[in-house]
């Protein structure tokens, strides 16, 4: 019984030092050259992560890994779209925990770097933007537009109830906080950048604050009073000269953004670049003093809809792929690279005496699972809602409508051929005659027209529009609305008289399968399930496959595309089950494929011919 009474006091006490610990607070301040914590110099080593690509199951073992790096620190965007995605309706549960998300890097031992701002870009859908915010009237991001300020607040008010208290001066570990983000690639405006530092104060974010843009901009996006941090440079020299410039000739000097590497897009070759032209970059940045976040030290995956992509205008149109592995320290899957491994040696440096890093933890088990045989589908047609019925095609926005597809449908009198013409297309279509594909267009290749033939009699026109992604930096962030945004003609024609019917693909429970042979060319939905005796990760192998999407176990794993360079879905064994797993695939382009297989490595760098 004493035994028993001692263990009890024992672990009362353990709790309660525990408890201690978490509550004491710090300081974390500027000096003329250096950061300080607690009256210390201390140089951030930190690699941005972020939370909505890595499984919340999986947020702890990355942590251990940055920490096997060297690294002290973690930094993340905040994303407005996971967080308020309808308006006034906000989620902060499961994989969009930002605040568990930084608990657990302060029970990992690591320091956090906050980028709450209503815009992140990131390669991100709107760039972060939810997309509703282009149904309100006037509304213009990124302004001093009355409308546009009222969202704000009211988003960074909730981000400030789950964040603020998480401050390195509250007790926790938020050590800074980031206003707007490269704001000055995008505006000048000073009077904005004020009320956004207003907002962040007002919302609870009373710490240090910072700006943070790519060098050459940094004029334009830094603000008095506020620490410029830079992107896109590793020079000590001009790092050091530009902030003394922006800062009253002081710093101290941190690199908000240092590029390892870079993200893809649809169509291009996979990006890499050698981990041995940057050990000599961090090694002088470091020996320099200069505090640091790599981005990224691990990018993990945009699953769902949430890729973004870029447009400037002169130049294609650019939709991102699911992967954002951006050949980061830390692959994909979460696994230590070369890359990893030559940066650590380089932190291992600059540690202070007689401190030493963890071990590496090994790499995860991978598998590959038996193939899969697809027997059930269900076709476009069973799938259809009720639809909206207008006189001119309606935008995506129009029909409150966030991410996925529309169908749009009308009558056009066959036994003619000629030219079909969307104007504004956004952005790939697949157009049918009666059930029957005849055609595509993409936007990435400038494409709006295609000469048709269409059978005779009255014939039902359909065109099924997807959301590749809304455009995440820029000024086209402006001009972001998606599906059919003009007018749609044969023979210079104008067609009239549409149904529209949303296809959000946000609850796949409605959709009905049949085990009937193959009936259409055109767009399906496939259902299968698959048993494995033990969870690993794997990789689905989409070579066979043409474009399209899959959920397994109700996670969309996000986006897949024949023209690659990512030719594999990464499936983490966090969402597996031991025994029965149920898959899900909408196949746009190659309805009669019926099989699927695995990999044990990615295929990220395959485009094809």
């Amino acid at each position: 019984m004493k035994f028993k009474w001692h263990l009890f006091i024992l672990a009362l006490l353990l709790n309660q030092s525990r408890a201690i610990a978490q509550s004491s607070t710090h300081t974390f301040a500027l000096s003329d050259s250096t950061f300080l914590l607690d009256g210390k110099p201390f140089q951030m080593i930190s690699g941005e992560m972020h939370y909505p690509r890595v499984p919340k199951e999986a947020w702890r073992a990355r942590m251990k890994m940055a920490k096997a790096m060297g690294l002290n620190t973690i930094g993340t965007y905040v994303f407005w779209n996971l967080h308020e995605p309808q308006k006034g309706k906000f989620d902060f549960s499961g994989n969009n925990d930002v605040a568990e998300f930084v608990k657990i890097a302060k029970e990992e031992g690591l320091w956090v770097i906050l980028r709450p701002s209503p815009y992140v870009c990131a390669e991100w859908e709107f760039g972060g933007y939810p997309y509703w915010l282009q149904n309100e009237k006037n509304l213009v991001v990124r302004s001093t537009e009355a409308s546009y300020l009222k969202e704000y607040e009211t988003y960074i008010m909730e981000v400030g109830k789950q964040l603020a208290p998480l401050q390195v001066n509250h007790g926790g570990n938020i050590l800074m906080v980031q206003i707007e983000n490269e704001y000055g690639s995008f505006g000048k405006d000073k009077a904005y950048l004020k009320i956004n530092q207003d907002l962040f104060k007002k919302a609870g974010f009373d710490g240090l604050l910072y700006t943070c843009d790519p060098a050459p901009d940094a004029r334009n996006g830094s603000l008095p009073g506020l620490l410029p941090a830079v992107n896109g440079i590793d020079d000590p020299k001009r790092v050091k000269g530009l902030v003394d410039s922006l800062h009253n000739g002081k710093g101290p000097y941190y690199i908000a953004e240092w590029y390892p590497a870079w993200f893809d897009w649809w169509g291009t070759a996979h990006h890499t670049v050698p981990a041995e032209k940057y050990v000599g970059k961090l090694d002088t940045v470091l020996s320099a003093g200069i505090s640091i976040n790599m981005y990224m030290f691990h990018g993990g995956t945009t699953r769902g809809f949430m890729t973004g992509s870029n447009y400037k205008g002169y130049t294609p149109f650019e939709p991102q792929t699911s992967s954002y592995d951006y050949d980061a320290p830390l692959d994909e899957a979460g696994n230590a690279t070369p890359k990893y491994m030559l940066f650590r040696s380089v932190i291992q440096k600059h540690l202070p005496p007689n401190v030493t890093l963890p071990d590496v933890p090994k790499a995860k088990p991978v598998m590959a699972i038996p193939s899969i045989q697809f027997t059930s589908a269900s076709y476009l047609e069973d799938m259809l809602p009720a639809p909206v019925n207008s006189p001119t095609p309606l935008t995506f926005e129009d029909l409150r409508q966030d991410y996925g597809f529309v169908l749009y449908r009308t009558k056009i009198q066959g036994g003619r051929k000629g030219l079909l013409t969307i104007e504004k297309l956004r952005d790939y279509a697949i157009i049918l005659a009666n059930g029957k594909r005849i055609g595509v267009l993409d936007r990435r290749l400038n494409q709006d027209s295609l000469s048709i033939t269409l059978p005779k009699g009255e014939v039902t026109l359909d065109i099924l529009v997807e959301n590749m992604g809304r455009i995440n930096f820029g000024k086209f962030l402006l001009e972001n609305k998606k599906g059919i945004t003009g007018k749609v003609s044969f023979n210079r024609e104008e067609l009239r008289n549409w149904q529209m019917f949303g296809l959000p693909f946000q609850d796949l429970s409605q959709i009905h399968y049949k085990t009937s042979p193959l009936i259409s060319n055109g767009p399906v939905v496939k259902t299968a399930s698959f048993k494995v005796d033990q969870v690993a990760d794997t990789y689905l192998d989409m070579q066979k496959w043409g474009k399209g999407m899959v959920w397994v176990n109700g996670h969309n794993l996000g986006r897949y595309w024949g023209i690659g360079p990512q030719q594999t879905l990464y499936l983490p064994a966090e969402w597996l089950k031991k025994g029965k797993n149920d898959i899900v695939i909408l196949e746009l382009l190659k309805p009669q494929s019926q099989e699927l297989h695995s990999l044990t490595n990615p295929v990220l760098n395959s485009i094809a011919n």
